[in-house]
């Protein structure tokens, strides 16, 4: 770290500490003038580092308390479409899944209306826990039609790819285009407290709905995503306009 660091290095400094379990979800980071004191920086430039990481919803900031370590957070498609592409992984350094089971299953009326197939009809399905810093924050199960199996067989293994709807995409040769995700609340399931290490008798979790279609207009994965109610899901959505060639024609 430089010897007197920019508002980047300290939000990294932080960003680590929470990535690795040093700060964990609840603690405390220190006043403004603290960190201004132990970066020997100015109070503006600890304001922008805190405002990256509260941006990038690892904290939080309680009136009268501080800025706090958020709780954990489950990362929205379009976020890991663009880790996958930088990286080659759709998880971050922080993150980690972990394969609970993978089969041939009938698709519910749930899944089957979102394939466009008739309900019954055999789908791959491939259900993980995905865990940031060690902490479970979701559990999602992810169906497949058989044109996906067809070309990606491998899926119909028990070992994670790191990002099978990248796999299938890759391999139908067709990208991706949109994402419909909806959401919804309900009781956990036995299985869904027991993968989260949730242990009420009645837990309330957010379920996200995920369809995502290719540029053809086929749907190359449908994903139930479930997370405990104080799990953060979270989305980035640019607002800027598209600026349109035309003029008048726009």
């Amino acid at each position: 770290m430089p010897e007197t660091p920019g508002y980047a290095e300290i939000a990294a400094h932080f960003r680590r500490q929470i990535q690795d379990g040093t700060l964990r979800p609840g603690d405390s980071l220190p006043s403004f003038k603290k960190t201004s004191e132990q970066f020997g920086v100015a109070h503006t430039t600890v304001n922008r580092a805190y405002r990256v990481l509260k941006m990038e919803g690892l904290t939080l900031v309680e009136p009268g308390v501080g800025t706090l370590v958020a709780p954990p957070a489950s990362t929205g498609i379009g976020t890991r479409v663009a880790l996958h592409a930088a990286t080659g992984s759709a998880l971050d350094g922080s993150e980690s899944s972990r394969i609970l089971e993978v089969g041939t299953v009938g698709a519910d009326a749930l899944v089957a209306a979102r394939l466009e197939v008739a309900p019954g009809t055999p789908v791959q399905m491939r259900r993980r826990v995905v865990s940031r810093g060690g902490v479970p924050v979701h559990v999602s199960s992810s169906y497949y039609p058989a044109y996906v199996i067809a070309v990606a067989p491998e899926l119909q293994e028990p070992v994670s790819t790191g990002a099978s709807r990248e796999l299938a995409a890759s391999r139908l040769g067709v990208a991706q285009d949109q994402v419909l995700e909806e959401v919804t609340s309900r009781l956990a399931t036995t299985a869904e407290k027991e993968a989260l290490g949730l242990t009420a008798a009645e837990v309330v979790v957010t379920q996200v709905v995920r369809t995502v279609t290719l540029e053809d207009g086929r749907v190359v994965e449908v994903a139930v995503k479930v997370a405990e109610g104080s799990t953060i899901l979270r989305w980035t959505t640019s607002l800027r306009a598209e600026v349109q060639e035309g003029g008048d024609d726009a």
